[in-house]
């Protein structure tokens, strides 16, 4: 019997969710030869008082398992992409992209419908940047708190009256069976998208062709070409938990991406956004240059500024 394939991930109930059904996928495609989960907790798991931009960025939740597959005790790793780091580290690679799930930002409230009814001083929970800064512009008025903790933690302390409103990736609660729990799913126009949000990443280590040969058998490729655009996009802007950057791209007719992105300031103050279409075999370079064409319009100051906001 072949050795079994291990998968890594996080032991939070959405990562386990996620890489089950990575497994129950795989398992089919390879019927002869057994499927394994290797639960792990992960640095990012572990601190939870501190944003993640302040202790490391995502990359915190995804270096146990690379350890573990650099040292032959996993196979393969499952991430939600939009917690996968620009640029990957030396000896790993991105072996396959699945087909995406909602990728809009979900607002979840007891009280309230949807943004627009938050009254002046509402509490909004949040551990994204990017959701941050794009609240601020367009809502001052609401007052935007720090939020940390697996899913099920920030229901709970929804719940418990600390927040008068949460915003949370619709994927994660589709996936969860918590659908209902979501008030308005927040349209691209109002709220654009993470990079990447609402699709699985499988990552393998560097010259493993039997592992991305089994991985690729998952792989979307309309999801694919839609995630490389956004994910050039960010890293050509310097993409990291520092700063709040969004990009989303959604395919057309006649196999082409539509692109849109933005950077901001954390305060709203600022927002520089663009758009632009083009051919799913140029995502990467679709990615690259309409960030480009935003740091000649002048987000290369805005950048330094986010970056050394002291200078």
């Amino acid at each position: 019997m072949p050795k079994p394939l291990v998968i890594a991930s996080r032991e939070s109930r959405l990562a386990m969710w996620q890489a089950e059904h990575v497994q129950n996928r795989l398992q089919t495609q390879n019927p002869t030869r057994e499927v394994q989960i290797l639960g792990m907790t992960t640095r990012g798991d572990q601190i939870l008082d501190r944003p993640l931009a302040d202790i490391g960025g995502k990359g915190l939740f995804i270096k146990e398992l690379e350890v573990a597959m650099a040292e032959g005790r996993a196979d393969l790793a499952v991430h939600s992409m939009k917690d996968v780091p620009m640029d990957m580290p030396e000896g790993f690679v991105l072996a396959a992209i699945t087909a995406r799930e909602d990728p809009r930002d979900a607002f979840v409230s007891a009280r309230y419908d949807h943004l627009a009814a938050l009254p002046a001083g509402a509490v909004v929970g949040t551990s994204s940047l990017r959701r941050e800064a794009q609240l601020r512009a367009k809502f001052p008025h609401l007052v935007i708190k720090p939020l940390r903790g697996n899913l099920d933690t920030r229901l709970k302390k929804l719940d418990a009256g600390e927040y008068d409103a949460i915003i949370l990736a619709a994927a994660g609660l589709v996936r969860l069976g918590l659908a209902d729990r979501i008030r308005m799913r927040i349209d691209p126009s109002e709220m654009l998208p993470a990079p990447g949000q609402g699709a699985l990443g499988i990552e393998i280590c560097d010259g493993q062709p039997e592992n991305q040969r089994i991985a690729e058998g998952l792989a979307d490729d309309e999801t694919s070409a839609c995630v490389r655009a956004e994910r050039a996009f960010s890293r050509r802007l310097g993409g990291s938990c520092h700063l709040p950057i969004a990009g989303f791209a959604v395919g057309e007719a006649d196999r082409q991406l539509w692109l849109r992105g933005l950077v901001a300031s954390v305060d709203g103050t600022q927002v520089m956004a663009g758009e632009c279409r083009g051919a799913w075999a140029n995502a990467e370079v679709l990615g690259r240059a309409l960030a480009e064409r935003l740091l000649a319009e002048g987000a290369d100051v805005l950048i330094t500024q986010l970056n050394h906001p002291l200078a």
